[in-house]
């Protein structure tokens, strides 16, 4: 049985999941920290509002399809939610990738430090600057 924490962080990656998925920059920013930081491939670190603002300008309707949510076995406060993303692009462009974001969580089970993690390569071609 999973413990309150497993549940906690299992329940905050499935909505940060669905909130990415609808493009809901108020819903998802409600998850994080006010001083919550997050590194993303393409832009470095930033804090949510502006990345998540970044996020949506650049963005389409995009499909989110989870894989599996991993929580800690070494006790930090930490998961990961391992899904594959279909981005589309405001223009129309569309690319799609595996990615897995690191969660690390406060007392409360708010966001602190998201890292996220994919291969930028293949998707550079498509995404270009329309997202810098």
């Amino acid at each position: 049985m999973a413990s309150s924490s497993e549940a906690l962080y299992t329940r905050r990656v499935r909505n940060y999941l669905g909130e990415l998925e609808r493009g809901d920059v108020a819903a998802i920013c409600a998850l994080f920290t006010p001083d919550a930081q997050i590194f993303s491939p393409f832009l470095g670190w930033m804090r949510p509002a502006p990345f998540f603002a970044k996020v949506n300008a650049a963005s389409g309707e995009s499909r989110i399809t989870p894989i599996d949510i991993c929580v800690s076995t070494m006790g930090a406060r930490r998961a990961t939610g391992y899904f594959v993303y279909d981005w589309g692009l405001k223009d129309g462009s569309a690319v799609r990738f595996e990615c897995v974001d690191v969660f690390e969580f406060d007392d409360n089970g708010l966001i602190e430090r998201m890292i996220i993690v994919y291969d930028t390569h293949p998707i550079r071609s498509t995404v270009g600057d329309k997202y810098a």
